[in-house]
């Protein structure tokens, strides 16, 4: 069987996926989230911290709730809801972390959370800071000639 016999099989028995309204949830929870990084922004700057210390902060507040979430198994049931919403960087990158932690914490800390851990966000930093030292360089480069 051929990719287009095979494609043309799985189209007639595959029921059609909510495109608009999958893009409305995942609009709305990932704005929330947004939101609530703000108001966290928001409430840190009122209690004194500096815009700096402050966006310090919401990044590890967000991280900590959804690695809660994730470890409490809340996570993936807002997922399925909220789709793409639920990957707004951060807490996206904490839960790539944190679940396969969890999901191998079986085989061990050693051969299993600690060595599964990165496997899904291993090859985000790899390649982020691979593009990051690419762009500094290009950067590097047309601001001396």
């Amino acid at each position: 069987m051929d990719k287009k016999v095979y494609s043309e099989k799985v189209s007639a028995v595959m029921p059609p996926s909510p495109k608009v309204k999958n893009a409305i949830k995942a609009y709305i929870f990932g704005g929330g989230i947004c939101t609530l990084g703000q108001a966290f922004n928001l409430l840190y700057t009122k209690l004194g911290a500096s815009k700096d210390d402050a966006s310090i902060f919401v990044a590890i507040t967000l991280i900590a709730i959804s690695a809660t979430l994730t470890g409490l198994g809340v996570f993936d049931k807002i997922a399925r809801h909220a789709g793409a919403g639920t990957i707004v960087p951060i807490t996206g990158f904490a839960n790539s972390v944190v679940s396969p932690a969890i999901e191998f914490k079986s085989e061990g800390s050693i051969l299993g959370t600690a060595a599964k851990m990165f496997t899904i966000a291993g090859p985000v930093i790899v390649y982020g800071t691979a593009a990051a030292c690419v762009y500094g360089v290009i950067y590097w480069v047309t601001t001396v000639i």
